[in-house]
């Protein structure tokens, strides 16, 4: 089977396993997870940050060199008020707890998104803990807020058009590698492996430009109890794809 070759092999719980070098994933199901439990949505996501931050350590240790993660969409300002204002919060005391826990874990930390649509504090609670983290060789985290990846490529456009009009970049020199230099993720390579929980089986507008050959694994456990176990069983699903990046 081909993969790519910067993928590498591991023991993992007895078996030989091709781990994925990047890892994205779809955060669903905190607040289905919550109503099951007659407790109100907001309950879910702060249990669903908790998750993310086992992940975190989970995948490093599993050999995975990044792990991004969609956090809140341009999409989900439409949510009702006071659930948003729940998770800006959340937000707010989740990126406070990452500037410690960023240092101790050794994971360096990105932002990706529209910030301008983002309040002065949290932005500046962004600008902090990526220059904090920016120092750090483990974990390269990426957590997606206020991102749509439509919303990321048209911002993209309007650099580049601007770049072309300042005569910094010639229009017949734009390539595929030129354009990917102004996206939000210009620094990461593509992800391997995409993992959406909650059974839905849809890309809800999450990195299209970035996973046009990253192999698919939509799994029924909701966000809030997903843990290592599912996602050796995603990395597993993932060694039995044959990836030909449009060859044969």
């Amino acid at each position: 089977m081909k993969k790519k070759e910067n993928c590498m092999k591991r023991e993992i719980d007895g078996e030989l396993l091709e781990v994925p070098e990047h890892v994205a994933i779809i955060l669903d199901g905190n607040g289905r997870w919550a109503k099951k439990r007659l407790m109100p949505r907001n309950y879910g996501h702060a249990q669903g940050s908790k998750t993310v931050e086992q992940i975190c350590e989970d995948a490093w240790n599993l050999g995975i060199k990044y792990l991004t993660v969609y956090a809140f969409s341009t999409e989900n300002w439409s949510r009702p008020k006071k659930e948003v204002d729940a998770l800006m919060k959340l937000l707010r005391s989740y990126l406070k707890d990452c500037i410690k826990r960023t240092t101790k874990n050794n994971m360096r930390v990105r932002v990706i998104g529209d910030k301008t649509g983002l309040s002065e504090d949290i932005r500046n609670s962004i600008e902090e803990l990526e220059r904090v983290s920016a120092v750090n060789t483990g974990l390269n985290f990426t957590i997606a807020i206020n991102y749509g990846s439509r919303d990321e490529m048209r911002r993209a456009m309007v650099r580049m058009a601007k770049d072309v009009e300042d005569g910094k970049v010639k229009s017949e020199e734009i390539t595929e590698e030129v354009f990917k230099g102004y996206l939000d993720t210009w620094e990461l390579p593509d992800p391997d492996l995409l993992i959406r929980t909650s059974g839905e089986q849809r890309l809800s507008n999450f990195l299209l430009w970035q996973l046009a050959y990253t192999e698919f694994v939509f799994m029924e456990v909701l966000w809030p109890d997903f843990n290592r176990d599912e996602l050796v069983r995603a990395i597993r699903q993932y060694n039995g794809r044959e990836r030909r990046f449009g060859g044969i």
